[in-house]
């Protein structure tokens, strides 16, 4: 057993869960992955559910390694993906199913909301107007909704609504919160004032009494409750809520040196199953350019503002690899892109957000009906439709790109690339001549990262002795000094102007999720 003193991020995403451990060694940040598990949606009967009960079991077998592993444990807190939440009755138990994101019962809500709103424009404006978000079916907002609508048991009986972070820090403390960050991309909160919308909920038939006050990143619920510090060996260890959703905590983790500029000269990208493209701003743009082009201001760190639009990201890609596994082909994450690099260059366009990439069945037959639709050939190799998942991205990129610049009045030099995806150096090279501006590709554990600096702060391991902006600014400063990073200038920019074009005529007459 070790006696460094360590701080555990649980880092939840849509696929796959970790418990990873970092300290500060010599003013440098390390890391160690303790316990890594699968978070596999489950389908029951026709609804798509998330199985809650097995990911908090993994949850307390990681913190048990860890409990053996390191003596001195100081903290320990939940990031998670966005949207997705549970309701709690006066029992405090399941008040029913934890549905997944992706599940059929949001279809054509969204319509029905703005209907319920004012009718067409003028209920999506109102919505607008209230929250400053992007329209997605998955949202908070929508999933609510189609459970007053479809009459859910679960809404007569719960008695707390918790977003999924909030839901384990629940289970670990003993402690109802529902952090900020994570309850801005609900669309059911203000994004100046951080509150709830009760009006616009109340109006769409969501009982208001389910929700409590927010918390901000940094706050200290509690030590593990008894149950847990028993079945794990943690023992006065408390509970400090990061930023749990996981690109509030990954957003900490661009290694630049400023904090929430009126004019960014930087955005971000964190890559993963999901793209989310944006600029950390100090405030939130809530106006009419925002809500055309379908950006969305979420709640950051220290009251900042993620000025930023969801893609669909590495989710073909990554759904490409099911199918040909489903074909009898066990091709790695490596293959595929080599594969691709050696495909020919533009044979097929795809939007990553066109609604037919939602959830098919089998990826590989919905690339192909979407070629046959929309008059291009059906590529012969597998390269080329994984080349053509990859280029999709990062012309979406470059669309994104354009809008960032026209909403924060500013050019935007550098993409910086966190999570994931940057170990993908095809997809990091192509964002680069896509888009032609430098591309920081790292951290790679951006998220966990994040978590685990806000815990340190939370916890006064890192302080400022000015304000907690400039406390952001030093955990930045640790996290450049501490992980490499990969930069990719442009070489081909030319070569994507003739198919930027074809993508933006082609994405204008999809159907975007």
């Amino acid at each position: 057993m070790t006696e460094k003193s360590v701080h555990l991020a649980v880092d939840l995403g849509a696929s796959s869960g970790r418990v990873i451990a970092g300290w500060l060694d010599g003013g440098k940040l390390s890391l160690e992955e303790v316990h890594r598990f699968a978070n596999d949606p489950v389908l029951i009967q026709d609804s798509l559910q998330w199985n809650v009960h097995s990911l908090w079991a993994e949850i307390r077998e990681g913190l048990r390694v860890a409990a053996g592993k390191y003596q001195a444990i100081r903290s320990v807190g939940v990031d998670t993906w966005g949207v997705d939440y549970v309701l709690i009755d006066r029992n405090g138990q399941l008040a029913g199913p934890v549905r997944n994101y992706r599940d059929s019962r949001t279809q054509g809500m969204l319509s029905r909301a703005c209907e319920r709103m004012g009718g067409g424009e003028a209920g999506r404006a109102a919505i607008f107007a209230a929250t400053g978000l992007q329209f997605m079916e998955i949202n908070t907002l929508y999933q609510l909704f189609a459970a007053a609508e479809h009459g859910e048991r679960s809404l007569e009986i719960a008695d707390h609504f918790l977003m999924m972070g909030d839901f384990f820090h629940w289970l670990l403390s003993g402690k109802r919160s529902i952090e900020a960050t994570n309850a801005s991309t609900t669309q059911m909160v203000d994004p100046a004032t951080g509150q709830w919308q009760t009006s616009m909920l109340e109006q769409l038939g969501i009982p208001t009494r389910l929700f409590e006050p927010t918390v901000q990143p940094g706050t200290i619920l509690g030590p593990v409750q008894a149950s847990v510090a028993e079945a794990t060996g943690l023992k006065d260890v408390p509970v400090v809520v990061p930023a749990t959703h996981d690109t509030g905590s990954a957003v900490i983790s661009v290694p630049v040196d400023d904090f929430a500029p009126e004019q960014p000269s930087w955005c971000y990208i964190s890559s993963g199953t999901w793209s989310l493209m944006g600029c950390e701003l100090a405030s939130p743009r809530v106006n009419e350019v925002c809500s055309q082009l379908n950006f969305t201001n979420e709640g950051g760190v220290a009251g900042s503002t993620r000025l930023l639009k969801n893609i669909g990201g590495l989710w073909i890609f990554q759904q490409l690899r099911k199918s040909v596994q489903r074909q009898g082909s066990d091709v790695s994450w490596e293959q595929m892109v080599q594969q691709a690099s050696e495909a020919s260059e533009f044979e097929l366009l795809l939007d990553p957000d066109h609604r037919a990439f939602v959830a098919p069945q089998d990826m590989l037959t919905a690339i192909k009906a979407f070629a046959s639709e929309t008059g291009q050939p059906v590529p012969e190799s597998n390269g080329a439709f994984y080349r053509a998942a990859l280029e999709g991205l990062a012309l979406r990129y470059r669309v994104c790109l354009g809008d960032l610049e026209t909403l924060v009045g500013s050019r935007i030099e550098t993409i910086h690339i966190v999570g994931g995806g940057t170990m993908n150096a095809l997809l990091c090279q192509m964002t680069a001549d896509a888009c032609n501006r430098t591309v920081v590709a790292g951290p790679v554990e951006a998220t966990a990262i994040g978590n685990l600096v806000m815990q340190m702060i939370g916890t006064e391991v890192i302080k400022s002795d000015a304000d907690l902006s400039a406390t952001i600014r030093m955990a930045r400063g640790i996290v450049r000094e501490s992980f490499a990073v990969q930069t990719y200038q442009p070489e081909n920019p030319d070569r994507w102007d003739g198919p930027a074009a074809r993508f933006v005529e082609l994405a204008g007459h999809g159907a975007s999720a």
